[in-house]
């Protein structure tokens, strides 16, 4: 058997991006959340498009949603954000 190496039209394959541009937006406001005092981010959801990043899921106090916000925008990159988080009201 003879292997060869990766050509596409006699050029060497490359790779443009090892993550997409999203995943790297989204990783950073999950480690901003889960490092921030007054949230717990446990039970949310990061999705990032282009620039803006939408809070999906449930956090325990009602203080916490707009504190999730306020760290999400601190975010470098970060120019909205779409916040859908909801409280667990206690029972």
């Amino acid at each position: 058997m003879v292997f060869k190496h990766q050509h596409f039209h006699e050029t060497s394959a490359e790779v443009e991006a090892e993550f997409p541009p999203g995943a790297t937006l989204e990783g950073a406001v999950s480690d901003a959340l889960a490092s921030a005092g007054g949230v717990d981010a446990s039970d949310v959801a990061v999705i990032a498009r282009s620039s803006e990043v939408t809070l999906i899921g449930t956090v325990q106090l009602e203080s916490e949603i707009a504190r999730a916000e306020e760290v999400a925008l601190n975010v470098a990159g970060v120019t909205t954000v779409r916040n859908e988080l909801r409280f667990n009201r206690p029972m």
